[in-house]
Protein backbone atom coordinates (compact mmCIF):
# COMPACT_ATOMS: atom_id res chain seq x y z
CA UNK A 1 0.00 0.00 0.00
CA UNK A 2 3.02 2.64 0.45
CA UNK A 3 3.88 1.90 -2.80
CA UNK A 4 0.58 3.14 -4.62
CA UNK A 5 0.93 6.00 -2.09
CA UNK A 6 4.06 6.80 -3.50
CA UNK A 7 3.10 6.43 -6.27
CA UNK A 8 -0.04 8.61 -6.59
CA UNK A 9 1.81 11.40 -4.45
CA UNK A 10 4.60 11.40 -6.97
CA UNK A 11 2.30 11.45 -10.17
CA UNK A 12 0.11 14.46 -8.78
CA UNK A 13 2.99 16.11 -7.62
CA UNK A 14 4.82 15.90 -10.86
CA UNK A 15 1.14 17.40 -12.51
CA UNK A 16 0.15 19.75 -9.82
CA UNK A 17 3.46 21.39 -8.03
CA UNK A 18 5.62 21.64 -11.63
CA UNK A 19 2.52 21.36 -14.08
CA UNK A 20 5.03 20.10 -16.87
CA UNK A 21 4.21 18.13 -19.85
CA UNK A 22 7.49 18.55 -20.71
CA UNK A 23 10.98 16.47 -19.27
CA UNK A 24 12.76 18.84 -16.72
CA UNK A 25 16.42 18.72 -16.79
CA UNK A 26 18.40 21.18 -14.72
CA UNK A 27 21.57 21.29 -17.33
CA UNK A 28 19.50 22.90 -19.85
CA UNK A 29 22.30 24.95 -20.59
CA UNK A 30 24.41 21.75 -22.40
CA UNK A 31 21.29 21.10 -24.46
CA UNK A 32 19.39 24.02 -25.55
CA UNK A 33 17.97 22.49 -28.73
CA UNK A 34 15.45 20.77 -26.48
CA UNK A 35 13.83 23.82 -25.18
CA UNK A 36 14.24 26.13 -28.98
CA UNK A 37 14.42 24.60 -32.68
CA UNK A 38 15.76 28.05 -33.54
CA UNK A 39 18.92 27.17 -31.50
CA UNK A 40 19.43 24.34 -34.33
CA UNK A 41 23.36 24.94 -35.79
CA UNK A 42 24.31 27.35 -33.76
CA UNK A 43 27.38 25.70 -33.13
CA UNK A 44 29.99 25.37 -35.21
CA UNK A 45 30.58 21.56 -34.84
CA UNK A 46 28.05 18.59 -35.33
CA UNK A 47 26.69 18.03 -31.69
CA UNK A 48 25.57 14.83 -30.35
CA UNK A 49 24.39 15.34 -26.36
CA UNK A 50 23.00 13.09 -24.11
CA UNK A 51 21.51 13.83 -20.91
CA UNK A 52 20.25 11.45 -17.88
CA UNK A 53 17.98 12.39 -15.14
CA UNK A 54 17.01 10.02 -12.00
CA UNK A 55 14.78 12.48 -9.88
CA UNK A 56 13.36 11.56 -6.28
CA UNK A 57 15.52 8.78 -5.74
CA UNK A 58 14.20 6.94 -2.70
CA UNK A 59 10.58 7.53 -4.43
CA UNK A 60 8.88 4.27 -5.74
CA UNK A 61 8.26 4.86 -9.61
CA UNK A 62 10.08 8.12 -9.07
CA UNK A 63 10.16 10.10 -12.43
CA UNK A 64 13.41 9.33 -14.79
CA UNK A 65 13.98 10.97 -17.58
CA UNK A 66 16.46 10.59 -21.17
CA UNK A 67 17.12 12.42 -24.10
CA UNK A 68 19.34 12.72 -26.97
CA UNK A 69 20.24 15.98 -29.22
CA UNK A 70 21.75 16.36 -32.74
CA UNK A 71 22.39 19.31 -34.16
CA UNK A 72 24.64 20.85 -37.25
CA UNK A 73 24.93 24.21 -39.28
CA UNK A 74 24.50 23.66 -42.57
CA UNK A 75 24.77 24.99 -45.98
CA UNK A 76 27.81 27.51 -44.95
CA UNK A 77 25.78 28.34 -41.21
CA UNK A 78 23.11 29.57 -43.31
CA UNK A 79 20.61 27.01 -41.76
CA UNK A 80 20.48 24.37 -39.04
CA UNK A 81 18.82 21.44 -38.55
CA UNK A 82 19.00 18.61 -35.80
CA UNK A 83 17.12 16.18 -33.84
CA UNK A 84 15.44 15.02 -30.74
CA UNK A 85 14.46 11.58 -28.80
CA UNK A 86 13.40 11.81 -25.16
CA UNK A 87 11.96 8.89 -23.17
CA UNK A 88 9.91 10.12 -19.62
CA UNK A 89 8.70 7.11 -16.66
CA UNK A 90 6.60 8.54 -13.93
CA UNK A 91 4.74 5.60 -11.76
CA UNK A 92 3.03 3.76 -14.45
CA UNK A 93 3.05 6.04 -17.51
CA UNK A 94 5.96 6.59 -20.07
CA UNK A 95 5.98 8.93 -23.05
CA UNK A 96 8.72 8.66 -25.72
CA UNK A 97 8.61 11.54 -27.97
CA UNK A 98 10.83 11.98 -31.28
CA UNK A 99 11.41 15.43 -33.58
CA UNK A 100 13.43 16.99 -36.07
CA UNK A 101 14.36 21.23 -36.28
CA UNK A 102 15.15 22.68 -38.89
CA UNK A 103 16.77 26.96 -38.52
CA UNK A 104 17.26 29.78 -40.88
CA UNK A 105 19.91 31.49 -40.09
CA UNK A 106 20.51 35.34 -40.16
CA UNK A 107 23.42 36.61 -39.82
CA UNK A 108 24.54 39.75 -38.22
CA UNK A 109 27.59 41.26 -37.80
CA UNK A 110 28.62 40.06 -34.35
CA UNK A 111 26.22 37.00 -34.92
CA UNK A 112 23.41 34.65 -36.08
CA UNK A 113 19.56 34.81 -35.86
CA UNK A 114 17.62 31.70 -35.87
CA UNK A 115 14.36 31.24 -36.76
CA UNK A 116 13.28 27.50 -36.13
CA UNK A 117 10.45 25.09 -36.83
CA UNK A 118 10.26 21.78 -35.49
CA UNK A 119 7.83 19.13 -36.04
CA UNK A 120 7.42 15.65 -33.48
CA UNK A 121 5.49 12.68 -33.36
CA UNK A 122 4.45 11.90 -28.91
CA UNK A 123 4.04 8.30 -27.58
CA UNK A 124 2.32 7.70 -24.15
CA UNK A 125 1.57 4.66 -22.78
CA UNK A 126 0.03 3.15 -19.42
CA UNK A 127 0.12 0.16 -17.51
CA UNK A 128 -3.01 0.01 -15.64
CA UNK A 129 -1.81 -3.92 -15.10
CA UNK A 130 0.96 -2.54 -12.59
CA UNK A 131 0.90 -4.72 -9.35
CA UNK A 132 1.65 -1.91 -7.57
CA UNK A 133 -1.73 -0.08 -7.91
CA UNK A 134 -4.10 -1.43 -5.76
CA UNK A 135 -8.49 -0.69 -6.36
CA UNK A 136 -10.18 1.18 -3.87
CA UNK A 137 -13.38 0.93 -5.89
CA UNK A 138 -14.32 -1.82 -8.47
CA UNK A 139 -15.80 0.66 -10.99
CA UNK A 140 -14.22 4.28 -11.83
CA UNK A 141 -15.08 5.93 -15.25
CA UNK A 142 -11.65 7.63 -14.84
CA UNK A 143 -9.50 4.42 -15.15
CA UNK A 144 -9.53 2.69 -18.83
CA UNK A 145 -11.07 -0.56 -18.90
CA UNK A 146 -7.90 -2.16 -20.84
CA UNK A 147 -5.05 -3.14 -18.82
CA UNK A 148 -2.86 -0.70 -21.39
CA UNK A 149 -2.99 2.18 -23.43
CA UNK A 150 -1.20 3.58 -26.15
CA UNK A 151 -1.47 6.63 -27.90
CA UNK A 152 0.44 8.26 -30.58
CA UNK A 153 0.11 12.18 -31.51
CA UNK A 154 2.01 14.88 -33.39
CA UNK A 155 2.60 18.23 -32.73
CA UNK A 156 4.58 21.10 -33.70
CA UNK A 157 6.21 24.15 -32.40
CA UNK A 158 8.74 27.21 -33.36
CA UNK A 159 11.28 29.54 -31.72
CA UNK A 160 13.79 32.06 -32.33
CA UNK A 161 17.47 32.09 -30.93
CA UNK A 162 20.03 35.11 -30.84
CA UNK A 163 24.11 33.54 -30.33
CA UNK A 164 26.18 36.29 -30.73
CA UNK A 165 29.68 37.51 -28.92
CA UNK A 166 29.55 36.95 -25.12
CA UNK A 167 25.25 36.45 -25.71
CA UNK A 168 22.92 34.56 -26.17
CA UNK A 169 18.75 34.36 -26.18
CA UNK A 170 16.03 32.78 -26.95
CA UNK A 171 12.34 32.48 -27.21
CA UNK A 172 9.87 29.33 -28.17
CA UNK A 173 6.87 27.52 -27.66
CA UNK A 174 8.16 23.84 -28.63
CA UNK A 175 4.35 22.15 -28.87
CA UNK A 176 1.49 24.49 -29.88
CA UNK A 177 -0.87 22.13 -30.47
CA UNK A 178 -3.95 20.73 -27.42
CA UNK A 179 -4.02 17.39 -28.04
CA UNK A 180 -6.10 15.47 -26.05
CA UNK A 181 -3.97 13.27 -23.87
CA UNK A 182 -7.12 10.85 -22.09
CA UNK A 183 -7.21 7.41 -21.55
CA UNK A 184 -10.47 7.37 -19.94
CA UNK A 185 -13.31 6.28 -21.34
CA UNK A 186 -15.24 9.90 -20.20
CA UNK A 187 -16.35 11.40 -23.03
CA UNK A 188 -15.25 14.89 -21.87
CA UNK A 189 -11.95 15.81 -22.18
CA UNK A 190 -10.15 15.74 -18.51
CA UNK A 191 -6.41 16.32 -19.70
CA UNK A 192 -4.82 17.67 -22.64
CA UNK A 193 -1.25 18.91 -23.84
CA UNK A 194 -1.09 22.56 -23.24
CA UNK A 195 1.71 25.28 -25.18
CA UNK A 196 5.02 25.81 -22.93
CA UNK A 197 6.50 29.02 -23.31
CA UNK A 198 10.51 28.92 -22.70
CA UNK A 199 12.74 31.71 -22.75
CA UNK A 200 16.10 31.74 -22.18
CA UNK A 201 19.24 34.21 -22.05
CA UNK A 202 23.34 34.38 -21.18
CA UNK A 203 25.77 36.46 -21.32
CA UNK A 204 29.65 35.63 -20.92
CA UNK A 205 32.27 37.55 -18.09
CA UNK A 206 36.41 37.01 -18.55
CA UNK A 207 37.33 38.20 -15.29
CA UNK A 208 40.81 36.71 -15.77
CA UNK A 209 43.03 34.93 -18.97
CA UNK A 210 41.89 31.54 -18.32
CA UNK A 211 38.45 32.37 -16.45
CA UNK A 212 35.36 32.94 -18.16
CA UNK A 213 31.78 33.22 -16.27
CA UNK A 214 28.68 33.15 -17.78
CA UNK A 215 25.39 33.88 -16.21
CA UNK A 216 22.10 32.16 -17.67
CA UNK A 217 18.71 31.42 -17.06
CA UNK A 218 15.76 29.72 -18.44
CA UNK A 219 12.08 30.80 -17.91
CA UNK A 220 9.08 28.44 -18.15
CA UNK A 221 5.32 29.46 -18.50
CA UNK A 222 2.20 27.15 -19.17
CA UNK A 223 -1.30 28.59 -18.49
CA UNK A 224 -2.74 27.65 -15.08
CA UNK A 225 0.79 26.63 -13.81
CA UNK A 226 3.30 29.07 -11.64
CA UNK A 227 5.73 30.37 -13.32
CA UNK A 228 8.76 28.97 -13.22
CA UNK A 229 13.06 29.62 -13.36
CA UNK A 230 16.74 28.15 -13.53
CA UNK A 231 19.13 30.78 -12.72
CA UNK A 232 22.70 29.77 -13.38
CA UNK A 233 26.21 31.09 -12.95
CA UNK A 234 29.60 28.62 -14.24
CA UNK A 235 32.62 28.69 -14.20
CA UNK A 236 35.25 27.61 -16.63
CA UNK A 237 38.66 27.36 -15.94
CA UNK A 238 41.41 26.66 -18.74
CA UNK A 239 38.08 25.91 -21.54
CA UNK A 240 38.71 22.49 -19.33
CA UNK A 241 37.34 22.70 -16.36
CA UNK A 242 34.21 24.10 -15.33
CA UNK A 243 31.68 24.50 -11.95
CA UNK A 244 28.44 25.93 -11.53
CA UNK A 245 25.87 25.85 -9.57
CA UNK A 246 21.79 26.93 -10.50
CA UNK A 247 18.92 28.09 -8.51
CA UNK A 248 15.31 26.66 -9.32
CA UNK A 249 12.45 28.92 -8.16
CA UNK A 250 9.18 27.29 -7.13
CA UNK A 251 8.39 24.86 -4.19
CA UNK A 252 6.64 26.02 -0.85
CA UNK A 253 9.57 28.23 0.54
CA UNK A 254 12.78 29.47 -0.62
CA UNK A 255 12.84 27.84 -3.80
CA UNK A 256 12.68 24.43 -5.12
CA UNK A 257 16.06 23.65 -5.36
CA UNK A 258 19.72 24.35 -5.78
CA UNK A 259 21.96 22.58 -8.26
CA UNK A 260 25.41 22.11 -7.98
CA UNK A 261 27.39 20.66 -10.95
CA UNK A 262 31.15 19.51 -12.25
CA UNK A 263 32.19 19.10 -15.84
CA UNK A 264 35.32 18.33 -17.14
CA UNK A 265 35.85 18.55 -21.67
CA UNK A 266 37.95 15.87 -21.15
CA UNK A 267 38.98 15.47 -24.56
CA UNK A 268 38.93 18.31 -27.56
CA UNK A 269 35.38 16.27 -28.90
CA UNK A 270 34.45 14.66 -25.38
CA UNK A 271 32.71 16.43 -22.48
CA UNK A 272 31.05 14.69 -19.28
CA UNK A 273 29.16 17.09 -16.65
CA UNK A 274 27.74 15.97 -13.46
CA UNK A 275 24.56 17.59 -10.99
CA UNK A 276 23.12 16.96 -7.83
CA UNK A 277 19.67 18.60 -7.28
CA UNK A 278 19.39 19.50 -3.15
CA UNK A 279 15.95 20.04 -2.68
CA UNK A 280 14.74 23.15 -0.53
CA UNK A 281 10.81 22.25 0.02
CA UNK A 282 9.38 19.57 2.18
CA UNK A 283 9.71 17.24 -0.15
CA UNK A 284 13.69 17.30 0.40
CA UNK A 285 13.10 14.63 3.67
CA UNK A 286 11.19 11.69 1.74
CA UNK A 287 14.29 11.52 -0.82
CA UNK A 288 17.71 11.26 -1.72
CA UNK A 289 17.76 13.79 -4.09
CA UNK A 290 18.28 14.00 -7.70
CA UNK A 291 20.81 13.18 -9.97
CA UNK A 292 21.24 13.99 -13.67
CA UNK A 293 24.54 13.44 -16.15
CA UNK A 294 25.46 15.26 -19.48
CA UNK A 295 27.55 14.03 -21.89
CA UNK A 296 28.38 15.96 -25.29
CA UNK A 297 30.43 14.93 -28.55
CA UNK A 298 31.62 17.86 -31.17
CA UNK A 299 32.30 15.73 -34.10
CA UNK A 300 34.87 18.63 -35.66
CA UNK A 301 36.00 20.70 -32.68
CA UNK A 302 37.53 24.10 -33.07
CA UNK A 303 40.51 24.45 -33.94
CA UNK A 304 41.75 26.81 -30.79
CA UNK A 305 39.18 24.04 -28.14
CA UNK A 306 35.97 25.24 -26.74
CA UNK A 307 37.28 28.85 -25.65
CA UNK A 308 36.97 29.79 -29.73
CA UNK A 309 33.51 29.94 -29.12
CA UNK A 310 31.84 32.81 -27.46
CA UNK A 311 29.47 30.99 -24.93
CA UNK A 312 31.65 27.61 -24.94
CA UNK A 313 29.26 26.03 -22.63
CA UNK A 314 26.56 25.55 -25.66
Amino acid sequence: MKKIYLLVFIQALALAAFAQQEATFSQFMYNKLAYNPGYAGSFESPTLTLQDRHQWVGFDGALNSQRITYSQPALNRRVGVGGALSRVEIGITRTITFEASYAYRIAFRRGYLGIGIQAGMRHFFQNWADERLVATQKVDAAIPGQATQNKFLPNFGVGVFYSGYKFYAGLAVPRLLKNNIDFSDIEETISEETPHFNAMAGVDFKPADEVKLTVQTLLRYVKGAPFDADINLTAGFKGKFYTGATYRTGGDGLGESIIPSLGIQATDKLFFNLSYDLALSRLRTQQAGTFEVSVRWWFNPPVSGPTTNPTPIF
